[in-house]
């Protein structure tokens, strides 16, 4: 490889296909045209020697080669931001970008720290990324963000992930429900009510389905929806029962006038939220305060509904 015809924008041209995924709409996102992109591409499989895409399935795939000029590209860049946020830190104090991404369920537990972090390090920005699980997988593998917040963290050596608060998962059921009268219910009472469930992929979702399994129950009747905050008002409504994060749920105040946690045998199920870093990717020393904040301050979180 001769390193003398290799050029920052050569990278970006390339960094910016493979996360697009597509030529078409990495040459969008660069406002050039689709030949242009291709040109570069080729130019840059010249100067590294090797092939830097298969087509597979009609979709690009990174070759070997390619998955190490991929990492590389991240690296430069990476230590590119940190020189630039050194200058800056040099000239203003404390100050830096974080780019930080959870799954549709973390954000009920993030505005109130992220508020207090703001507070202490008024300096630094921090970009918020929402999405269901896999679309943040999918950030993940491709290095996008310094932190991720998972409730079922992706596996594998170049994963760093770390427990930092509680995620019981509770059913819940409208208040007028014959089932919120009952007692202690065992779940056989409830596999033919309809159970209103997250996309297929999602942390809850598997946690439950996984727990159903164990117990050798099917259910009969579900629905499925796409976001947390749906389901909740769906229960509320009388559409069906859910099983639920104890951080989405509302305070107890609200939660009576809503909502009812059934008392079933086996619940609330046992998770975690972890706090993810990609073992490849260095984290800027904001990213690192922002790491350590939010596990100091989730450490102490109490289940309100075991209180």
């Amino acid at each position: 490889m001769d390193q003398r015809h290799l050029s920052f924008r050569l990278l970006q041209v390339f960094r910016q296909v493979v996360q697009s995924g597509s030529i078409t709409a990495a040459s969008r996102l660069l406002h050039l045209t689709q030949p242009t992109v291709s040109l570069q591409l080729k130019k840059l499989s010249e100067v590294i020697g090797e092939p830097l895409f298969d087509y597979q399935q009609h979709k690009l795939q990174l070759t070997a080669a390619g998955e190490l000029l991929y990492q590389t590209a991240q690296d430069i860049d990476e230590r590119l931001a940190e020189f630039s946020q050194q200058l800056k830190q040099q000239r203003s104090g404390s100050s830096g970008s974080i780019s930080l991404a959870v799954v549709n369920t973390a954000q009920y537990l993030l505005p109130q720290i992220l508020a207090a972090f703001d507070q202490a390090y008024p300096a630094v920005q921090v970009t918020l990324h929402i999405g269901n699980r896999a679309r943040i997988l999918e950030r993940f593998e491709q290095q996008q963000d310094h932190l991720y917040l998972f409730s079922h963290p992706p596996r594998g050596e170049n994963v760093h992930a770390r427990s930092v608060v509680p995620n019981p998962l509770y059913i819940v059921a409208p208040r007028q429900h014959w089932a919120a009268q009952a007692g202690q219910l065992d779940f056989k009472q409830l596999s033919h009510e309809r159970f209103l469930l997250r996309e297929p992929g999602s942390a809850t979702r598997m946690t439950f389905e996984a727990w159903l399994s164990s117990q050798a129950i099917e259910l009969h009747h579900s629905m499925q929806m796409e976001t947390n905050e749906a389901i909740r008002l769906s229960v509320v409504a009388g559409l069906g029962l859910a099983v639920l994060s104890a951080h989405t749920l509302p305070p107890a105040t609200l939660l009576r006038q809503q909502l009812a946690v059934l008392p079933v045998r086996g619940f609330p199920l046992s998770s975690h939220w972890y706090l993810v870093q990609h073992a490849n990717k260095r984290l800027p020393q904001a990213a690192v305060k922002l790491q350590h904040f939010i596990a100091e301050h989730l450490s102490g979180w109490q289940d309100p509904l075991q209180q």
